[in-house]
């Protein structure tokens, strides 16, 4: 699989404003609705906050990740990684308003990065869990509020 095949790019149109779903992107209380329950999040550049995850209750993993760049209401990047494995990727939200709508555009990237023996860090998990978490979750949760 070439590293273009194991970049995640998505994109969604959403029927709410850019600042609702700001605040869903870096709002602790309303992450938890559509990602993940945070002990702790502050969208400041070097901020670090981890959270654990995995594909069944016996194989969890504590994810690590630090606060890369935050264009207040336009666009926050995290570094994610696993703790006692190789490998380092970045994702990316960038909101384009609209109008009342807004663009989201969101990308995973260096899953070239991650232990190609480990197939639960195989590319089409990512995939397959970032569909779900950025085209259904989060979705439901900032439409659903206004409706």
């Amino acid at each position: 699989m070439s590293s273009v095949e194991k970049t995640i790019r998505l994109e969604r149109v959403f029927d709410a404003p850019a600042e609702k779903i700001w605040n869903a992107l870096v709002n602790k209380g309303e992450m938890k609705n559509w990602y993940f329950d945070l002990a702790d999040f502050r969208a400041e550049v070097g901020f670090n906050f981890q959270f654990t995850g995995g594909p069944s209750p016996e194989r969890q993993y504590i994810h690590l990740c630090e606060i890369k760049e935050v264009v207040p209401g336009r666009k926050l990047s995290y570094s994610w990684r696993y703790q006692g494995y190789s490998g380092d990727s970045l994702v990316t939200f960038e909101l384009v308003a609209q109008g009342q709508k807004t663009l989201l555009k969101f990308s995973h990237t260096g899953l070239e990065s991650f232990p190609a023996d480990n197939p639960d860090l195989a590319a089409k998990n990512f995939a397959e869990g970032w569909n779900h978490i950025v085209l259904k979750a989060l979705p439901a949760y900032v439409e659903g509020k206004s409706a």
